[in-house]
C-alpha cells in the first residue's frame, strides 16, 4: 500500500491509505502500509492514522523533497517489500497522481493498482482531458486557458465563473467568482498557484458523481454541498455535505449518466477504476466536470458510498481493484 506523498492532498491520501489497508486485511490480504515520504509504517504509526482523519484545512507547503527516481525504484524494491504482488496506490495529487509515480514504477517492473502513467496524466490535467472529452462529443462546460485578463473572461464566459488550477485535486485552488470584483481578486491569487489557470462557464444545478469499477458502473450519487460549491471543507469535514446514493433521478437520466461515465473513463484510457463527476443544469442538460483517477477510498468517501449502493461492501469493493490489477499481470504473463 502506497500512501502519503508531498503534495497538499497528503492528509487525503494517508486517510485512504490507512482505510483500504484495514479492509484489505478484512477481505483476506496479507497488507504492508508504504508512507513515500517516510517509509514502511509501524502497526501504532498506521492506528494514529486512521484515528486522526483528515483536518479540516489541507496542509501547508511541506518541507518535503520530492523523491526522485532512484529513490522510487530503491523504495518499491526494498526487501521487506519482496513479496509484495500488487502495490495498492493511495495516492492524491501531485505526482502520486499525474502519472509520475505510475511511470516509476512501470520502471521498477512492478505490478499496482489504478490507471497508468497515461490514464493519470490525461485525467489530472484539467484543460487536455476537457479537449478529449469535446473531441469525443461528452458535454464539458465551455473554458478559457490562463492567463487572461477580467475582461476576457466575462466576454468569453459571463459572470459568475469557476477559476481553478488546471492540475489541482480535491477541490483545491478551486473559487466560483460571482462578480468583477471577485474575479480580479482570485486573477491575482492564482498567479501563486504555480499551474496553468482555467476559467469555466458556471451551470447552476444538481452535482452528481458516478463511480466506474472494470467495465461497470456504480449508481449514481447527488452531492449536496452546504456550500455554494463542493469544495474541500465540504468534501472531507463531517456534516458539510450529503451524499445521497442511490440518486433520486429518473431512470432515464441515471442511464445517461452512467453512459457517460464510462464513456469518459474509456476517453481518458483509465483503467480498474475511477469517479466522474457531472453537473446537470437547470434545463436538465448534464456536463462533465471532471474525472478522478484515483479517487478518495475511505469507507465514507463517495467511491465506497455508490459501491455500497450496489450491494458491494468497501472490503470487497478494495479486493475487486487489487483482482482486476492481478489479473491485468496474468494477462501480461501468459
Amino acid at each position: 500500500m502506497l500512501l502519503g506523498g508531498t503534495s497538499d492532498e497528503r492528509d487525503v491520501s494517508l486517510a485512504s491509505g490507512t482505510q483500504v489497508a484495514g479492509a484489505l486485511r478484512e477481505a483476506g490480504h496479507e497488507v504492508i502500509t508504504v508512507d513515500t515520504v517516510h517509509g514502511v509504517l509501524s502497526s501504532e504509526a498506521e492506528a494514529a492514522l486512521v484515528a486522526s482523519g483528515v483536518r479540516q484545512l489541507p496542509p501547508e507547503t511541506m518541507a518535503l523533497a520530492a523523491m526522485d527516481e532512484g529513490e522510487t525504484i530503491g523504495l518499491v524494491r526494498d526487501p521487506a517489500l519482496g513479496a509484495v504482488d500488487v502495490f495498492f496506490l493511495a495516492l492524491h495529487g501531485g505526482s502520486g497522481e499525474d502519472g509520475t509515480i505510475q511511470a516509476l514504477l512501470d520502471v521498477a517492473g512492478v505490478v499496482y493498482s489504478g490507471s497508468d502513467r497515461l490514464g493519470c496524466s490525461l485525467a489530472m490535467d484539467k484543460e487536455v482531458a476537457k479537449r478529449l472529452l469535446r473531441d469525443a462529443g461528452i458535454p464539458t462546460p465551455d473554458w478559457l486557458v490562463g492567463p487572461a485578463t477580467a475582461d476576457e473572461v466575462e466576454s468569453a464566459l459571463g459572470l459568475p465563473v469557476i477559476v481553478k488550477a488546471a492540475g489541482g485535486g480535491s477541490s483545491l485552488r478551486l473559487v466560483l467568482a460571482h462578480d468583477r470584483a471577485e474575479l480580479d481578486a482570485v486573477i491575482a491569487e492564482s498567479v501563486s498557484w504555480g499551474d496553468l489557470v482555467l476559467f469555466e462557464r458556471y451551470h447552476a444545478g444538481r452535482e452528481f458523481t458516478v463511480g466506474v469499477v472494470g467495465d461497470e458502473t456504480l449508481p449514481v450519487g447527488e452531492i449536496v454541498p452546504e456550500h455554494e460549491i463542493f469544495d474541500y471543507e465540504c468534501k472531507y469535514q463531517p456534516g458539510m455535505a450529503q451524499e445521497i446514493f442511490p440518486a433520486d433521478i429518473s431512470d432515464d437520466l441515471s442511464d445517461h449518466l452512467r453512459m457517460l461515465a464510462l464513456q469518459v473513463h474509456r476517453t481518458l484510457r483509465l483503467r480498474d477504476y475511477s469517479r466522474v463527476d457531472f453537473i446537470v443544469d437547470e434545463a436538465g442538460a448534464p456536463w462533465c466536470l471532471e474525472a478522478n483517477a484515483l479517487p478518495g477510498m475511505t469507507a465514507n468517501s463517495l467511491m465506497p458510498k455508490g459501491a455500497a449502493a450496489a450491494g458491494i461492501s468497501f472490503p470487497e469493493l478494495c479486493d475487486r481493484i487489487v483482482q482486476l490489477a492481478q489479473a491485468r499481470s496474468r494477462g501480461h504473463s501468459s
